[in-house]
């Protein structure tokens, strides 16, 4: 059985090759050909949906929250593809902190 995290690798590769092999009709083809600045503003605009959904969980049981989060983590995953870095390399860097304090960390990048 697969680990329902699986899915972050599945959609990787499938937004690598769509950055590769970029289909006529697609929204992915479409962010890549915008480039940084456009995958950008779609960060920007789902990472302030994320916040404003948040005050919603008692309402709505968290959904919109998941809906939202769900739309940031695409986004950023095409802005990690456009720029050709590996999941891989942002799920070491969370492995090299783990242990660490967050204050810690933020106070060593000074």
């Amino acid at each position: 059985m697969s680990s329902s995290l699986d899915i972050f690798s599945q959609l990787m590769e499938i937004i690598e090759d769509r950055r590769d092999n970029p289909p006529e009709r697609s929204y992915t083809t479409a962010l890549f050909e915008g480039g940084v600045e456009k995958i950008g503003g779609k960060i920007t605009e789902e990472a302030a949906e994320v916040v404003e959904a948040a005050y919603e969980v008692d309402e709505d049981n968290g959904d919109h929250l998941v809906y939202e989060s769900a739309d940031l983590i695409y986004h950023l995953f095409v802005m990690l593809g456009h720029q050709r870095i590996p999941l891989d390399r942002v799920a070491n860097e969370l492995a090299r902190r783990f242990g660490t304090s967050g204050l810690d960390e933020k106070a060593s990048r000074s």
